[in-house]
């Protein structure tokens, strides 16, 4: 039994139809290629080679605009992880520049909360610089130092640390440094830094 075909299927078959027609009119064969070169005086003992060499450029091609569409996706690609490395770099230091200092404190105790304004070097001190930071980017880690400056503007000694995970905004940390009894008296000066910045100072004097 014949089967019947829906108006979309006739149409899809005409279409091919005329498709594989237009096709047929465009090929030539071989008979009629070597008709034309012996029409042209050439000699057709090269159709072969020439052929070929027709296939493999056309091949060529085809290599070139498939390489040239990988290029394409790689280089777009790139730039799209560029634009948002950049794009998260930026949150980054605008997240940086928002951080603010509540408060800056010399003590002789963690956390301690008198400023204190005169050390005694003959009793060894360890000495506290405690800072509460405002604006700290919650989620994220620090890069924080500390410079202690004696009298001459020296840097007599240094901290580097990375905090852990911000958990709040108002962020507590310090830096210390244990003095002792040959160490210049005088006035002397720590620093906090954030990067390569310095973000808040103290000054105290060394008896």
């Amino acid at each position: 039994m014949q089967k019947r075909l829906t108006q979309k299927q006739v149409s899809q078959i005409v279409a091919e139809v005329e498709r594989l027609s237009q096709r047929r009119q465009s090929e030539i064969e071989v008979e009629e290629l070597q008709q034309i070169l012996q029409e042209l005086n050439l000699p057709d003992d090269l159709l072969d080679e020439a052929v070929m060499q027709v296939y493999r450029k056309q091949a060529l091609d085809k290599q070139k605009k498939r390489n040239t569409w990988i290029v394409g996706g790689v280089v777009a690609v790139v730039m799209s992880v560029g634009a948002a490395t950049f794009f998260v770099q930026q949150q980054h230091y605008s997240a940086l520049k928002r951080i603010s200092v509540y408060q800056s404190l010399v003590g002789l105790r963690l956390d301690d909360s008198a400023n204190v304004e005169e050390i005694k070097r003959q009793n060894s001190p360890e000495v506290f610089y405690n800072v509460t930071l405002e604006n700290a980017p919650v989620g994220k880690q620090l890069e924080l130092g500390c410079n202690w400056l004696d009298p001459s503007r020296k840097i007599a000694h240094q901290n580097n640390w990375k905090t852990k995970a911000i958990a709040k905004e108002v962020w507590n940390t310090h830096c210390r440094y244990q003095f002792n009894e040959n160490v210049p008296s005088g006035n002397w000066i720590v620093q906090m830094t954030l990067g390569d910045e310095v973000i808040t100072s103290n000054q105290f004097v060394v008896k």
